[in-house]
């Protein structure tokens, strides 16, 4: 029988092409080749690995029907026709495990510079300015964080500060389990989420209930003064309503690794003076989507994407 082939479209660590070699399959490891590229072959492949550059709409699933199964390196699945992939028999498998530490520590990393203002310290004493009143920071303790989704990343989040003598509550429309699961966490409504939270960290999947939820009228029901994190996707949120939300103060600093639209050299003139009112913005701390980007999860995608591979294959 002929070995079954798998295209691996970005980069990996070498743990995921050597675990599939021995699991006898033939590797095929391209992580530049271009998107018109990958279209045109995949359809010579039993699997395909993907990060964000392939997008696997109904277009491309029907072109490739014949593949088995999908692999995506790390969590999001907006990128994949989830519905026609099932339609067709085609497995998705995704790894959201293996960077949800790493997102929790950025989440988190981004909440303690903005609230003890240490990009601006940093700058101002690089210029022999030394400002101690104006930096004075805040402190987390006693301030009630809301987590909107508790999935893998979010409940990271909440087991992090967990000792951390900080009120945690969440709203999470899908978990049952948060009672269990997190027991230190009050599980509370959206309303109650909205109007408690002094600092709200979004760990969301971009999908058509949650594409654009957070406008005008979500940030008009949060809590005057809010700190507002980002780390999941970008077009859940309306940058304009954002921004607007920041002018007014009802949002008193915002922390983003994802953006509506990152293609930075692709923006129309609206987004584009919407990003410049974004960016100029002193409150406002922007990092170019790592926040699931590390040296570990680089290793512990490949891992969980391996094993649930193989599993795949044991089970059929």
């Amino acid at each position: 029988m002929a070995q079954k082939k798998i295209l691996v479209t970005d980069k990996v660590h070498p743990l995921l092409l050597n675990g599939l070699e021995k699991m006898d399959f033939q590797v095929n490891y391209h992580p530049k080749m271009p998107y018109a590229e990958v279209k045109s072959i995949a359809g010579d492949y039993h699997g395909i690995i993907i990060n964000s550059k392939v997008i696997c709409d109904n277009a491309f699933l029907t072109q490739h029907r014949h593949l088995e199964f999908i692999g995506r390196l790390g969590s999001g699945l907006d990128i994949i026709d989830l519905p026609r992939a099932a339609a067709l028999g085609i497995r998705v498998i995704n790894s959201p495990e293996g960077n949800a530490n790493a997102v929790a520590e950025h989440t988190i990393g981004m909440l303690l510079s903005t609230i003890n203002n240490l990009q601006r310290a940093n700058t101002q004493v690089k210029n022999w300015k030394w400002n101690r009143e104006p930096n004075r920071g805040i402190e987390l303790e006693k301030r009630t964080i809301g987590i909107l989704g508790c999935g893998h990343t979010g409940g990271k989040v909440a087991t992090k500060l967990q000792t951390w003598d900080m009120n945690i509550i969440a709203y999470d429309k899908y978990r049952e389990d948060m009672d269990t699961a997190f027991p230190w966490v009050r599980s509370v409504d959206l309303e109650t989420l909205l109007g408690e939270s002094d600092i709200l960290t979004v760990h969301l999947p971009l999908t058509a209930e949650t594409r654009m939820w957070l406008s005008t009228d979500f940030f008009s029901k949060c809590k005057d003064g809010l700190i507002f994190i980002n780390t999941s996707r970008g077009p859940i949120v309306d940058t304009a309503a954002l921004v607007r939300a920041l002018q007014s103060e009802k949002i008193s600093a915002a922390c983003l690794d994802v953006l509506e639209n990152e293609k930075l050299d692709e923006l129309t003139d609206v987004r584009q003076a919407t990003y410049d009112q974004l960016f100029a913005m002193p409150n406002v701390m922007l990092t170019p989507h790592v926040a699931g980007w590390t040296q570990e999860s680089l290793v512990k995608i490949a891992q969980y994407l391996l094993d649930k591979i193989g599993r795949f294959y044991e089970n059929q």
